[in-house]
Order: C-alpha cells, then structure tokens, then sequence
C-alpha cells in the first residue's frame, strides 16, 4: 500500500497467515507490518506506536442479486487508546485494495470483450 500524500507517501507492506478459508464465503487471516520481503516489522519502528503488531480480520462474501457480491470486512485486536486513527489507516488500506482489485477486474475483462 501506498500511504496518502499528506501522511508521507511511503509504500507500506504486510503479511500474514491464511487461517480460514471457505470459497464464495469467507476468508480468515492475521495481518502485520512487514518489509518489502515480507518480512515482519515494528509498527512503532514505522513510526506507529500504537498501531497493533498483529490483527485478527475476517472478509465475508455475501450473493447479491444482478451479479454483485456484498464485502463485509471485520478487524479485530485494535486498541482503544489510538482514538481512532488506526481504524483510519485500515479504511485506507482496504479502500485501496478494494480500488486495485476492481481495476485488475475491469483490465481482465476487457482481455475477453
């Protein structure tokens, strides 16, 4: 991921373990701060102290008529005392991902219309 102009710009990387995974349904992994190599990093050696060294999260697909599929995505393990500003740089992330994925979905797509 590539964190905002206005918070530096930098690449941040993760990594993480698979714990769970139910095809069309559900996916269950840890997420974590990681190098390039993903290999596992400090978040407060990133500059963020509170931000959790491992995160418990959970994607749930849901059909939806017309072809689309509902994302319901859960994190767990935040701490209370950040006052919110992780849960911003998840929002962030995930609308990245989210951005990235629909746009490699659309560059697919186009290969075969």
């Amino acid at each position: 991921m590539r964190a905002p102009k206005e918070q530096g710009g930098q690449d941040m990387y993760s990594a993480g373990v698979y714990k769970k995974i139910v095809p069309m349904e559900r996916l269950e992994f840890t997420q974590g701060m990681a190098d390039k190599d993903g290999n596992s990093v400090d978040p407060a050696d990133l500059g963020m102290p509170d931000f959790p060294t491992e995160m418990r999260i959970e994607v749930v697909f849901k059909s939806k008529k017309c072809d689309m599929t509902e994302l319901t995505i859960m994190h767990y393990d935040w701490p209370v005392s950040d006052g919110g500003q992780n849960y911003v740089y998840a929002l962030a992330g995930w609308h990245q991902s989210i951005d990235k994925l629909s746009e490699s979905l659309n560059n697919q797509n186009k290969k075969y219309f």
